[in-house]
């Protein structure tokens, strides 16, 4: 349901994507109560990009959010959610990272500029089902939760970790 991008002009590791992307994943699914197979993370390599920040070029390292706004949802939770995310770009990524050629003298800036949460998904469609409203989770797997357990039964593997995350985290109650 969410859309994280991850605009990053310094080089990340395979393993430090892998991190940040569980990372948020777990931060956005525990603080909204949203499965964890709707959380989406893309990386987008900035470095070849041209870039301005007040108007002059600048590279910087940015995540963008693309979430469901409501009622349900106040500023204290998306300044919570910015809060959690900062920390974790700073405990993954943080200061320290490694030249990438003997001959670079300057530290690249692992600094996280931005985390910018726009609240305009209005409506769509994730893996076949239509998306809830902000807040509306609960009622929305009990509606879906017959035709994701038969697709769990499928074989679908991200449906089986589906059916599993709800009944581990009793988000159905009274599953």
């Amino acid at each position: 349901m969410p859309l994280y991008e991850v605009q990053h002009y310094i080089t990340l590791t395979i393993s430090q994507k892998d991190e940040l992307a569980e990372a948020i994943t777990k931060i956005h699914s525990t603080k909204f109560n949203t499965p964890r197979m709707f959380v989406n993370v893309h990386f987008l390599p900035t470095s070849t990009l041209r870039t301005y920040i007040g108007g002059k070029p600048r590279q910087a390292n940015h995540i963008r959010a693309l979430v469901r706004n409501g009622p349900s949802r106040t500023s204290e939770d998306w300044n919570d959610l910015t809060s959690q995310l900062h920390t974790a770009w700073t405990s993954i990524i943080g200061p320290g990272l490694p030249k990438l050629k003997r001959s670079d003298t300057e530290e690249p800036d692992t600094s996280l500029r931005s985390i910018i949460i726009c609240g305009e998904i209005l409506g769509g469609m994730e893996a076949g089902f239509f998306l809830p409203e902000a807040g509306g989770d609960k009622g929305w797997i009990e509606r879906n939760w017959d035709a994701f357990r038969e697709r769990a039964a499928q074989g679908e593997e991200e449906f089986g970790d589906l059916v599993r995350e709800v009944q581990d985290r009793g988000m159905l109650g009274g599953e």
